[in-house]
């Protein structure tokens, strides 16, 4: 069954790549994450994600659209990658997921993947 990993960091995580001081930790941390899931043979694909402030939001609303710069939610933590993982089952995804560099400082949602839906 396929799971997605949805990695979501605090502000103070962002901060870390651009920090000289802070920065080889954390890319090392994630790093060999990234390469137990790849060498396990569980991962179908992921990647990071660039800086929420970069982000575009759409919304159509009565045929309009809506765009905004930047991330609709305001929220404390912000998501930072993702990953697909082909796992036996849920437990499996959990395990992987308590493993990753910010699930001790932000947080990873766990999540079903659907099928593709026939054409």
């Amino acid at each position: 069954m396929q799971y997605m990993l949805q990695f979501r960091e605090t502000p103070e995580e962002r901060a870390k790549p651009t920090d000289p001081a802070r920065a080889g930790a954390y890319w090392v941390g994630w790093q060999a994450y990234i390469g137990a899931l790849a060498q396990s043979g569980t991962m179908v694909g992921g990647n990071v994600l660039r800086p929420p402030e970069t982000a575009t939001t759409l919304r159509v609303e009565n045929g309009t659209r809506h765009v905004v710069d930047g991330p609709f939610a305001d929220t404390k933590e912000q998501l930072a990658g993702f990953v697909i993982l082909d796992v036996p089952d849920l437990d499996a995804a959990l395990e992987w997921a308590s493993r990753a560099p910010c699930a001790s400082g932000g947080s990873v949602e766990v999540r079903p993947v659907l099928p593709p839906l026939a054409a």
